[in-house]
């Protein structure tokens, strides 16, 4: 991902996410992962059978990446997991919501002006239809 993309002011939205996910033929469906106590939501992400078979067995978010085809599990390298209070389903049964409680400092992999991980990936607001600004 470019900095320009995760940081920037000029919105890029990719109304195209799951039409690639699709014709990369991924089985996945998308996930809502909210902060239990404060309902924040922190990020979308998308989990496939196995992620989300390891996320209630551990009770910890596991999720399937499509840009790097491959499980992940939160946090496991920054130490910022998500402990997995609740999942719950919808009523299609095509997307999952975890209530999640964080276990570090963040859930999104990028950080703020003074280093810390954000607290959610829904970190910029919309000025108009083409420009962001962090939000708060």
């Amino acid at each position: 991902m470019s900095h320009e993309l995760e940081e920037g002011t000029r919105a890029e939205l990719d109304f195209d996410k799951l039409g690639k996910i699709g014709r990369d033929g991924h089985q996945v469906v998308p996930v809502v992962l909210q902060e239990a106590a404060t309902m924040e939501v922190l990020f979308v992400g998308y989990a496939n059978e196995e992620a989300f078979r390891a996320t209630v067995e551990r009770r910890s978010a596991v999720l399937y990446s499509t840009s790097r085809h491959e499980m992940w599990h939160k946090g496991a390298t920054s130490g910022d997991t998500l402990s997995v209070v609740d999942v719950r389903v919808n009523c299609e049964q095509n997307s999952l919501l975890y209530l999640v409680r964080r276990d570090g400092a963040g859930a999104c992999h990028t950080k703020d002006e003074t280093g810390v991980a954000r607290s959610g990936c829904y970190y910029r607001s919309f000025l108009d239809a083409h420009t962001l600004s962090t939000a708060g």
